[in-house]
């Protein structure tokens, strides 16, 4: 169906807005900068902002003008580029790129997840398991991967007619790889069971972790086969935070007609082991995400899991380029054991954001860590997310910005 006149207009006003900001030369020094730090070279920490559930705060239904829903969520994505600009000012490259991505089907894994509902809005829901004892494994699927080639032409065909003049409409398959082992079986088992049965059941785990490694395996085998991968070497979101940009990917003997994971950034994390012990750690899931990264140019580690005790074991993932300091993490113990061998990818806590707005407290905050970090030769970018709720005070996310530009200066 036809975009209505007033929805393509406002559209295109946008793009040609972006399209100008996307050639200001700061966005060619940040791309410099980016794959600077990503190759682990000295220089000033870099800053991104990513307002997460906030975005309704930022950018409330009203502020948009587009009728239609679609339009609307087109309209969305530019305006949230258009804000970066205008307001986060933070190292965040805005491109002159539209992407779209190769519509792909995933069968699962024979088993879905069952939720007990949050009682109140936006509240915790609660695992209800769908895996009860080791039978229950045996109902597991290797998922199976299938591309709507039709769905995505026409997806190409309505980019580019609408910003083709105005936007580099680009194709791009799967970029984003990240393996999710915990979160996955957690799903299916419950957290609190998972926890007994590192005890009580270690086989049953080990055998949950074996099949599920393979299952990624031959996810990523897949895409080999059916040239769905494409390069991440630039401003795709990577790992719980930074983004892509260098110049040591692709690999060697690359084909631009078919990307193999040597030439891409690849991801793990398991913040369901956050409380276990690094030998736990290691023996359950560690050990099966090290199998899995091991192919791919370079890998990140971690999320909002405390890592302080566990970065020997992390370290030891080949290609590890960046790893997630969290907001739990002791900052000082983790600069000290991090040094300049992959880059110190510290999350400041996100609740400074809410309640009474405490400017002297923040900038103190992010000193303290800048500091450690520097006299130890972190190789250092900071990341603010899980950024749920400003309780409607978008200023901050400005705020905090300059004062994260005032601690690094």
């Amino acid at each position: 169906m036809p975009m209505d006149s007033h929805d393509r207009a406002t559209l295109r006003a946008l793009a040609m807005r972006v399209a100008e900001i996307a050639a200001q030369p700061v966005m060619a020094e940040r791309r410099a900068e980016w794959r600077r730090h990503n190759s682990l070279r000295p220089g000033r920490p870099m800053v991104l902002v990513f307002p997460e559930g906030s975005w309704r705060e930022l950018l409330p239904d009203e502020a948009l003008a587009c009728h239609d829903e679609m339009a609307r969520q087109i309209e969305r994505a530019l305006r949230m580029r258009l804000y970066y600009a205008d307001h986060l000012r933070d190292d965040t490259v805005i491109e002159r790129t539209w992407i779209v991505h190769t519509v792909i089907h995933q069968s699962g894994w024979g088993l879905e997840p069952q939720y007990a509902p949050a009682t109140t809005e936006r509240g915790a829901w609660g695992f209800a398991p769908v895996i009860h004892g080791p039978e229950d494994l045996e109902k597991l699927r290797y998922p199976e991967v299938v591309v709507d080639e039709a769905a995505t032409a026409e997806r190409m065909a309505q980019a580019q007619e609408l910003f083709g003049d105005i936007l580099d409409v680009q194709r791009r398959g799967v970029q984003h790889i990240s393996f999710h082992l915990t979160r996955l079986y957690c799903d299916l088992r419950g957290l609190d069971q998972v926890m007994w049965d590192m005890y009580d059941r270690p086989e049953m785990v080990h055998a949950a972790m074996s099949f599920l490694t393979e299952g990624y395996r031959r996810l990523v085998q897949q895409y080999v086969a059916l040239n769905l991968l494409s390069l991440n070497n630039d401003g795709t979101y990577h790992s719980s935070g930074g983004v892509g940009y260098t110049d040591e990917l692709p690999a060697p003997g690359f084909d631009p007609a078919r990307v193999r994971p040597c030439d891409m950034w690849a991801s793990a994390e398991s913040q369901e082991m956050a409380q276990v012990s690094p030998a736990m750690h290691e023996e359950f899931v560690l050990r099966y995400e090290r199998e899995l990264l091991a192919p791919f140019g370079l890998n990140g580690y971690g999320c909002c899991e405390d890592l302080t005790r566990k970065l020997e074991h992390v370290l030891t993932i080949p290609h590890i380029r960046r790893i997630s300091i969290s907001p739990f993490a002791d900052v000082a113990a983790c600069a000290e054991r991090l040094g300049n061998r992959a880059i110190y990818s510290w999350k400041p806590h996100p609740a400074m954001l809410v309640g009474t707005w405490d400017g002297a407290r923040v900038r103190d905050y992010i000193r303290h860590t800048v500091e450690v970090a520097a006299a130890n030769g972190c190789v250092m970018e900071i990341i603010l997310k899980d950024t749920h709720t400003c309780e409607w005070h978008p200023e901050r996310f400005t705020w905090w910005t300059e004062m994260a530009r005032e601690a690094i200066g």
